[in-house]
C-alpha cells in the first residue's frame, strides 16, 4: 500500500508466485514483462516468476514499476473505466428470444453478471453444453445473481 491505496499484491502458488499490480492500465510496462493473467482480463498486470533468481533478475525493473505505481497512488490517478460491448453468444439469443422473462431477467442484470454468464457459456465447447448451462442458469439470472454466485 502506499497513500491508502493498493499497489501491488504478492500471490504465492504451487508451483510460481506473482506480483500483480491494482490499476495496471496506467503503467507503461517498457521491459515489457506484465502478462494478461487470462483472456478475460483487459490489461497485462502481473509479473509471474517460478524461483527467487528471476526476481534478482528483475530487481530494477521492480522497483521502477513499484515506484510509477507509487506516483500514480500520489496523484490520485486512475485508469478510466472503459466498457466494452458484450457479445451474446448465439446460444443465448435464442433462449432468451424463447423466453421473455429470462431476457428481461438477463438484461435486468449489472454489466459484470452478464459477463459472467457470457464467459462460462462460451467456455462449453458443445452447444448441448451451452444449452444444459442456460438451462441451469435461468433460476438464478431470474433471481438477480451472477453464474459464480450461490
Amino acid at each position: 500500500m502506499h497513500q491508502d491505496r493498493n499497489i501491488a499484491l504478492i500471490g504465492a502458488l504451487r508451483k510460481d508466485f506473482h506480483l500483480s499490480f491494482f490499476n495496471a492500465a496506467l503503467l507503461k510496462d517498457p521491459a515489457r514483462v506484465l502478462e494478461k493473467q487470462g483472456p478475460n482480463t483487459p490489461y497485462p498486470d502481473v509479473i509471474k516468476f517460478t524461483d527467487a533468481a528471476q526476481v534478482d533478475a528483475l530487481k530494477d525493473t521492480l522497483q521502477a514499476y513499484l515506484q510509477e505505481a507509487m506516483a500514480y497512488a500520489e496523484a490520485g490517478l486512475k485508469p478510466p473505466k472503459t466498457q466494452q460491448a458484450l457479445v451474446l453468444p448465439e446460444t443465448l439469443l435464442a433462449a432468451m428470444e424463447a423466453d421473455p422473462v429470462l431476457a428481461e431477467a438477463f438484461y435486468r442484470l449489472p454489466p459484470g453478471r452478464q459477463k459472467s454468464y457470457v464467459i462460462h457459456l462460451n467456455s462449453a465447447k458443445k452447444e448441448a453444453t451451452r444449452l444444459a448451462r442456460i438451462t441451469a442458469f435461468r433460476e438464478r439470472i431470474l433471481a438477480g445473481k451472477g453464474a459464480q454466485e450461490r
